[in-house]
């Protein structure tokens, strides 16, 4: 059987099993996801193992150590992942929640009701807990998941799809609710990008250079998971104490996350006091700083930033740091160089946060705490799908309810439209 016709063919099984999963009861559902967190545990050595051989290849091949990071399991990793798919289990779920009820003069009554989306194609690179992630939210929101990871974690997602995949048909899961694409072959991507009518939604999690081909190729709606060109702002009136705390948090612990601090912005009346002190507690970490000409004035031993800098998400332990004037040409950066994924103000000026949460457009913005904090565990979704870049249906981390559309429900007793 050629590529095409194979990714066709487990295409139509999910499309199929997606009008099952949406008619499954919660405690379907729940105990499924039980079981799946359970033989995560009870097939750790396998999953490990599989993992070993992924990360043995990715070195072998010259991947750049935060890649590497993050495509690397152990035993805690993966114990966080079990607990991730039991806290989906706990949590509400999305599917029949009445979003809107009314009564019309002529007696109809018409409710909206949110339901699944159907069929999701997930495009994903290096980290294989998406894996167990997007399978145990797609179960809990009524959907059908295709899962298409990268060549560098294939044995991790193999092994940990056929875990959770064989426990949940155990407990009544129809075939095809979970179906994983069993080649690197980009033939494969191709041809389900353009199954409409059988997938319903693409999501791409990954560089910049996947999520544009595949935003640019697909025939089927994409929201796009886009990079992360992170901001923090300390504004004139800031706590440097809190400042320095958030900033570091932001930069250092976990570089590689799309929600790490890539530029630091820094107000003109406080880069003499705050600059020296924030730039000498990074140097001690390990981070290379990029800067512009006025911090260069104040900071000896840092490298001058290039204009391709204030664009770069670097996802390893450098950072572009500049001064800017005011509140309002720090917003104007981030505008300008941003993408729209995870920006902050660090201030006791509640006038200079209002004016920057009203005016950032960036799918979360905050206020006196750090970048790291845009993530679905940390939002109590339990999980996420990836954090959204994009505007329209789904911003930020994507849980079980931004997996769900409506459906208008009208009951009448016999009317008809004069």
């Amino acid at each position: 059987m050629t590529i095409e016709k194979e990714v066709k063919r487990l295409a139509q099984r999910a499309r199929e099993a997606s009008s099952v999963l949406g008619t499954l009861k919660t405690g379907a559902k729940n105990r499924a996801l039980e079981a799946m967190a359970g033989a995560i545990e009870l097939n750790a050595a396998m999953i490990l193992e599989a993992n070993a051989e992924d990360v043995r290849r990715a070195r072998g091949r010259g991947l750049q150590p935060s890649l590497i990071a993050r495509l690397a399991l152990d035993d805690a990793k993966l114990r966080k992942v079990a607990d991730s798919v039991r806290q989906i289990a706990k949590l509400p779920d999305p599917v029949g929640r009445p979003l809107l009820e009314r009564k019309r003069p002529n007696g109809l009554r018409i409710r909206k009701v949110s339901v699944p989306i159907g069929t999701i194609l997930i495009i994903y690179e290096s980290r294989p807990n998406v894996t167990a992630d997007c399978m145990a939210l797609c179960l809990k929101s009524g959907n059908a998941v295709i899962l298409k990871g990268g060549s560098e974690a294939f044995e991790s997602n193999r092994a940990i799809f056929r875990t959770m995949d064989e426990a949940a048909r155990k407990k009544g899961i129809p075939a095809g609710a979970f179906e994983f694409v069993p080649t690197g072959d980009r033939a494969a991507v191709k041809t389900l990008l353009g199954l409409t009518g059988t997938i319903d939604l693409v999501i791409p999690r990954g560089g910049e250079g996947l999520i544009r081909d595949v935003a640019e190729n697909s025939r089927i709606p994409v929201i796009k998971h886009y990079k992360g060109v992170c901001h923090v702002f300390v504004d004139r009136k800031a706590d440097f104490s809190k400042a320095e705390s958030i900033v570091l948090n932001a930069k250092i612990q976990n570089p590689a996350a799309c929600n790490a601090l890539e530029t630091l912005l820094v107000h003109r009346d406080a880069a003499k006091s705050f600059l020296p002190r924030i730039c000498a507690a990074l140097a001690e970490k390990g981070v290379e700083i990029r800067a512009d000409k006025s911090t260069r004035a104040l900071v000896s031993g840092v490298k001058a930033a290039t204009e391709e800098d204030w664009h770069a998400e670097y996802l390893d332990m450098v950072l572009a740091v500049r001064v800017v004037p005011d509140i309002e040409a720090a917003i104007a950066h981030i505008r300008k160089y941003g993408s729209m994924h995870s920006d902050a103000i660090v201030t006791r000026d509640k006038k200079a946060a209002a004016t920057f949460v009203s005016k950032v457009e960036s799918a979360c913005v905050f206020v006196n705490c750090s970048t790291r904090f845009n993530d679905g565990g940390e939002f109590g979704m339990g999980a996420e799908m990836g954090i959204s870049t994009d505007k329209l249906h789904a911003r930020g981390p994507m849980g079980l309810e931004e997996l769900t559309t409506y459906k208008y429900v009208v009951t009448g007793n016999g009317q008809v439209r004069k």
